[in-house]
C-alpha cells in the first residue's frame, strides 16, 4: 500500500488532522519575530527557544542524526528505506520565525471546528472581522478546522504551518518504513522573514540534492517563479538651527526633503497597492530622523532582471535631483542585492517543479503554477545550486491580524510531501542537482 493510500484512509485522516492542529497551536504560542535590527543569527532568542522544541521532537520521533547548528538551524535525517541505488536526497524545509510587520507576541489561537461559513469575529478585538465575502478563499473553507489568531496578534501560518506540516511528514514516515523513499532531509530555518534565512546554512551539511520549502498557500499551489529583490537605503542630511533663526541661518530640514522625496516616488503601476500579478514595485518600508539626519528604507521588486534594473534608475534619478535642488544638503542611495527569481534557475532542469505537479495531482488536487510576488529561502537556495520550489502550506492573510489556516489544507500538505517522497524514489535514480561534499551520513 502506498503512503498516499495509507493515508486516505479515514482513522489516518482524522489522526492526523488532530497531530497538525496539536502541534501548529503549540508552535503558534512561541514568539519567535524575527528582527533586522540584531545582526545575530537567529536574531532574535525566541526562534532558539522554538528550535530546540523542534530538536527534541525530532529526537523523541526517532529521527537520525539530529543537530540544532550553532546558528540556528534544526537539521535532521530520515535514512532511506528502498534499497535502490544513486536516488537523490529530498529535502523538506520550513522556517520558524514569524514576519516582524505585525505583533506576534502572545499568540493565542483560536480554533473554529467546522467553520460554518459566516463571518468571523476575534475575541480580544470585536471590531475586527474575518468576512467571507471580503475573503472568497475562506468561503471555500466551510466545514473546515479554521485556526485564527485572537485579533491582536499575527497568527504566524506563515511558516510555523509548514513546521507543523514537516514534522508530520517526518513522524509519519518513521512510523510507516513500508512507505519507499530515498534519503529524505529535514531543515528548520531562522530569520526567512527579514531576508536572512539561509545566509549561515551549510548546504554540504544539509546534504540535499533537490529540496521543497512549505511556505505557500492555497491547496495546490507550486511556485517556482519568485520577485527579483533588492534593498534600497536614503540617507539625507540636512542643516539644523534654531527654528526661530531658520531663514537667515539656512536651515534645511531632512524631513522636508524626505517628504520630497516619497511624493515624488511613481505610484501608477509602481508601488504595491496598484500593482498585481507580473508586475514590480518600488515600497517605502520605513522612515525615521529628523531635521538634521533622515533615513529611508525601500524595496524594489520586479520579477525581470531588466525590470528591476529600472527601478534602481528611477530611485538614483530622484535622489539625484532632489540633490539638485538643494546642494546643501547630502543625499546618498544605497542599493543592495537581496535575492533574484529561482526561475531563472529551475528553467534550467524543470524536474523539481513537473514531480511537484505529479505529487499535487497524485492527491487528488490541482496543481497550479503560482508566481509569488515575494520570496522565500528557496529563491536564495535555488540560487545557490540547490533547485527548492515552494509548495502551499494552507496559510492565508499572512503578516496581519485576520490570518489563518485550515487543519485539512496542513493535512493535505502533508499527503503532497509523501508523495513527493514516493515519485522521487521512483524516478529520481540518477538526479543530481546539487552536489554535495563531505555529508554527514
Amino acid at each position: 500500500m502506498s503512503g498516499i493510500a495509507k493515508l486516505a484512509r479515514g482513522v489516518y485522516t482524522v489522526r492526523m488532522i488532530d497531530a497538525l492542529l496539536e502541534r501548529f497551536l503549540r508552535y503558534a504560542q512561541v514568539e519567535t519575530q524575527s528582527n533586522e535590527a540584531f545582526a545575530t543569527c537567529p536574531s532574535t532568542p525566541g526562534q532558539m527557544n522554538l528550535q530546540r522544541m523542534l530538536q527534541a521532537e525530532l529526537e523523541t520521533m526517532g529521527a537520525a542524526d539530529v543537530r540544532l547548528t550553532p546558528h540556528g538551524y534544526v537539521l535532521a535525517n530520515l535514512p532511506a528505506t528502498s534499497k535502490k541505488a544513486k536516488l537523490p536526497a529530498v529535502a523538506f524545509l520550513a522556517h520558524v520565525d514569524t514576519a516582524p510587520d505585525f505583533s506576534g507576541a502572545g499568540v493565542k489561537p483560536v480554533v473554529h471546528r467546522h467553520y460554518d461559513g459566516k463571518p468571523i469575529r476575534f475575541p480580544d478585538n470585536p471590531k475586527l472581522v474575518l468576512d467571507p465575502a471580503r475573503h472568497p478563499e475562506l468561503a471555500r473553507a466551510k466545514g473546515m478546522d479554521i485556526v485564527t489568531a485572537s485579533g491582536t496578534t499575527l497568527l504566524g501560518a506563515d511558516d510555523k504551518a509548514g513546521v507543523a506540516i514537516v514534522m508530520t511528514l517526518a513522524e509519519h514516515l518513521i512510523r510507516h518504513p513500508e512507505i519507499m523513499h530515498g534519503p529524505v532531509k529535514i531543515c528548520f530555518t531562522p530569520d526567512e522573514e527579514i531576508g536572512r534565512g539561509v545566509d549561515k546554512l551549510d548546504l554540504d551539511e544539509l546534504g540535499a540534492n533537490v529540496a521543497y520549502t512549505l511556505d505557500g498557500q492555497a491547496p495546490g499551489e507550486i511556485c517556482w517563479e519568485t520577485f527579483s529583490a533588492d534593498a534600497a537605503w536614503v540617507t539625507i542630511h540636512g542643516v539644523s538651527t534654531h527654528p526661530g533663526e531658520a531663514k537667515s541661518q539656512r536651515m534645511v530640514n531632512a524631513l522636508h526633503l524626505a517628504a520630497k522625496l516619497l511624493a515624488a516616488l511613481p505610484r501608477e503601476h509602481c508601488a504595491p497597492e496598484t500593482t498585481q500579478a507580473g508586475e514590480g514595485f518600488i515600497h517605502p518600508v520605513h522612515i525615521e530622523g529628523g531635521v538634521d539626519k533622515t533615513t529611508i528604507k525601500l524595496i524594489l521588486r520586479d520579477f525581470e532582471l531588466p525590470g528591476l534594473a529600472e527601478k534602481r534608475a528611477i530611485l538614483k534619478g530622484l535622489c539625484r535631483g532632489l540633490q539638485a535642488s538643494e546642494p546643501t544638503a547630502k543625499i546618498a542611495c544605497k542599493i543592495s542585492k537581496q535575492y533574484r527569481n529561482m526561475a531563472y534557475w529551475l528553467r534550467e532542469d524543470m524536474r523539481p517543479v513537473e514531480l511537484a505537479r505529479e505529487a499535487i495531482q497524485a492527491t487528488g488536487l490541482k496543481p497550479a503554477d503560482h508566481r509569488a510576488r515575494g520570496g522565500t529561502d528557496g529563491s536564495r537556495l535555488t540560487e545557490r545550486g540547490l533547485p527548492t520550489p515552494d509548495i502551499f502550506c494552507g496559510g492565508q492573510n499572512a503578516h496581519g491580524p485576520l490570518e489563518w489556516v485550515a487543519a485539512q489544507y496542513m493535512e493535505q500538505a502533508v499527503r503532497v510531501c509523501v508523495q513527493l517522497a514516493e515519485i522521487w524514489e521512483q524516478k529520481g535514480r540518477g538526479y543530481q542537482g546539487y552536489r554535495p561534499k563531505g555529508v554527514r551520513k
